[in-house]
């Protein structure tokens, strides 16, 4: 009987298997519905753990094909798995001094050449041990099932760069060399699909770089700037994120310290660097978040159909059409009414605060999303509706980066244990969704609200600042005579928040974060300034930092976004 006078069996899973018997199904169509299906996403469960890294697992990813996973650590090593059997195939020393952040195989090399970025820098580097005549060969030594790797360069300088390259010879040694260098911590790189040379870097000092492997050095695109309505400078955004579009390699976005993701052409730039102009090509925002000054970007994605995935910190994860940008600057936006109608597809329930987490697509055809979470769940939401369809527990504290098989209902996940977690299918009773998911979910919204900043009215930030200051002033020997404290009272421009030099300081992660420390005091509230960029302030004539004599001190004349920390 001719199969075509069968009727096509539709909904649910075991008519696949039906259609498939019946060779209704080809074995490609009947794999994409298998891997996509609802019924085996929700039986996704901890399948084994690759056992290895001495430090926290910052990065993993799959190789082309999918038989090889790299990952990268607080250790400085890059090792190779075999998932399947889950050994080590290799393990070598970076180079970097500091965390790698990123890991990636080139495809069409054999597994040969990977490239890595960290968070290390020269000022990592204490010259004093090196004496006057710096090595101009050093020689690393691996784990104990490694080969050893030669450098051939100048210590100092192989020291100053944050992009690397890893090369495994025929001899089974790695040798590693330097392809380029940012001024900040480099979070992200981004492979252009399918070939073995090209691919970009982002850092935190807000530059764009393209490498090409055949050329052996990098190339400058540009600097990103925030966008300014005054005549006072834009100020430099770190980038945490880059991705590239696989439906159209031309086109990468970029994500970082503020709201916008931005969208470029890659044909618009020089190969040799001349063209160094920020110059998006679109921008993509949810409406409520614009102009905003308290979110910012961590992780991007890009589905095989060009749609965009944004992740916030301590926000949403945001689904957009490639018709729902905003165009090349959003200064152009003169009224509500040029905005798109379409409204993003908004993804909720875990919370994204405490690291720079990724965001990705699961499935042949990206049919869901997922993210990591402080709270140490994995997330995974059907794409088309949000709605929450896996939810399990993925690390001890935070889980950070999610990457999904090339082709298989398979994924890899890292975060501040010191192992991989491998995911797939598994036979048991394990409900899709804990009972618990009501609390798992309220809890990561109030916290997120509970941190979100508040703006307040100059008379209400004074009050608190004085109150404020006269609870700090108990704690610190010296006092001020009755005219010093009168004449702060009738002080209505500023007010300043007071506190010993060593109590008070900043993050490296977030520099505009500005954290008074207790330093054993059992009372007292601190008031801390946040914002992503302490040096807006500054330009706008909002902030003023000084020193002195001993005590750091915050002056302000307009609103100002502020936390209470008990």
């Amino acid at each position: 009987m001719e199969t075509t006078n069968f009727k096509r069996i539709k909904h649910g899973f075991f008519p696949e298997i039906i259609n498939r018997e019946r060779r209704i199904s080809s074995p490609q169509t009947f794999s994409r519905h298998f891997s996509s299906s609802q019924v085996i996403v929700e039986k996704i469960d901890l399948y084994g753990k690759l056992n290895g890294h001495e430090g926290c697992v910052n990065t993993v990813e799959f190789n082309f094909n999918g038989d090889i996973l790299v990952s990268g650590s607080d250790d400085k090593h890059v090792m190779l798995w075999n998932w399947a059997t889950k050994t080590k195939t290799l393990c070598y020393a970076s180079g970097h001094l500091d965390n790698i952040f990123q890991a990636r195989i080139m495809p069409l090399t054999d597994d040969k050449r990977i490239i890595t970025s960290s968070a290390d820098g020269q000022s990592d580097l204490d010259t004093s041990v090196l004496g006057t005549k710096p090595e101009k060969c050093f020689w690393s030594e691996l784990c104990a099932d490694g080969p050893n790797v030669f450098f051939s360069l100048d210590l100092i300088e192989w020291c100053a760069f944050k992009v690397r390259l890893g090369e495994i010879l025929e001899n089974g040694q790695v040798k590693t060399r330097r392809l380029g260098k940012h001024q900040g911590r480099v979070h992200s790189l981004a492979v252009e699909p399918g070939s073995p040379h090209i691919f970009f870097s982002c850092g935190e000092d807000g530059l764009v770089q393209h490498y090409d492997l055949r050329c052996g050095s990098a190339s400058k695109l540009f600097h990103c700037f925030s966008f300014k309505e005054t005549n006072s400078p834009p100020l430099n955004i770190r980038l945490n994120a880059i991705i590239i579009d696989p439906r159209n390699p031309n086109y990468f976005a970029i994500g970082g310290s503020d709201e916008y993701a931005r969208v470029y052409d890659i044909r618009r730039y020089r190969s040799d660097g001349s063209n160094v102009s920020d110059e998006p090509v679109n921008l993509f925002c949810p409406r409520h978040l614009l102009h905003s000054n308290h979110v910012h970007i961590t992780g991007l994605a890009y589905s095989k159909a060009s749609e965009l995935l944004v992740s916030y910190n301590d926000e949403l994860i945001y689904l957009f059409q490639k018709n729902m940008g905003l165009g090349p600057s959003p200064l152009s936006l003169e009224s509500e009414t040029q905005l798109s109608n379409e409204e993003p597809q908004v993804y909720a329930g875990h919370r994204n605060s405490r690291t720079v987490k990724g965001v990705s697509f699961f499935g042949p055809k990206d049919e869901y999303v997922m993210s990591g979470s402080d709270c140490g769940h994995i997330f995974i939401w059907r794409k088309k509706d949000a709605k929450l369809v896996r939810v399990m527990v993925g690390d001890r504290r935070i889980v950070n980066h999610l990457e999904p098989h090339p082709c298989m209902p398979f994924l890899a996940t890292c975060g501040f244990d010191k192992d991989v977690k491998l995911w797939a299918p598994m036979a048991g009773d394990a409900p899709a969704l804990p009972k618990n998911l009501k609390k798992i979910t309220e809890s990561n919204r109030q916290n997120r609200e509970d941190q979100s900043p508040a703006t307040l009215a100059p008379d209400v930030i004074m009050h608190v600042v004085r109150l404020q200051r006269r609870q700090m002033f108990g704690y610190v020997e010296r006092r001020y005579s009755k005219s010093d404290l009168e004449s702060d009272e009738e002080d209505g421009d500023e007010d300043y928040i007071s506190g010993l030099a060593n109590d008070i300081t900043f993050s490296e992660e977030y520099p505009g974060e500005l954290t008074a420390v207790n330093n054993g005091v059992s009372s007292g509230n601190y008031v801390c300034i946040q914002n992503e960029y302490l040096q807006s302030y500054k330009a706008s004539q909002k902030l003023k930092l000084s020193a002195l004599i001993g005590f750091v001190t915050l002056s302000y004349k307009d609103h100002l976004s502020i936390k209470i920390y008990s």
